[in-house]
């Protein structure tokens, strides 16, 4: 279990993390999703055209010598973007009263679980606050 609810305090435990919260300490819980950036991948493609354009147009490499190690270099962009199928990142974060954020990332196979459990301690929120205004 990621989060564990006791009648008046909240115990968060991910990985090598652990914190806890007083039950009224809590403002915000939840997850975010980002979408994941390129920016290796994506030099790294950048580079090899520019280095493959200055070859064919600047230098004396006949008969296309330039063409192979660029291919290969190719290739290897193409796995190191592609071996990875998610196509994004997920955050678990809690903002308390105190304007404290903590923010972890999550492996995207724990996200399921950890959602059911925000939305269990959100139905716990909604229920004390309905007793506290009855």
């Amino acid at each position: 279990m990621f989060i564990t609810i006791f009648t008046d305090t909240i115990k968060f435990h991910y990985k090598s993390k652990n914190w806890q919260y007083d039950f009224d300490e809590i403002k915000e819980l939840g997850l975010l999703k980002k979408k994941k950036k390129y920016f290796l991948e994506n030099g790294a493609f950048i580079a090899v055209t520019a280095a493959a354009y200055y070859c064919m147009i600047f230098s004396d490499l006949t008969d296309l010598y330039y063409i192979i190690p660029t291919l290969v270099c190719y290739v290897f962009i193409i796995i190191a973007r592609f071996d990875n199928t998610s196509e994004f990142v997920y955050f678990f974060f809690v903002k308390d009263i105190y304007k404290k954020e903590i923010r972890i990332k999550i492996a995207e196979k724990d996200r399921p679980l950890i959602g059911e459990q925000i939305d269990h301690f959100l139905d716990l929120q909604f229920e004390r606050s309905i007793k506290k205004t009855a």
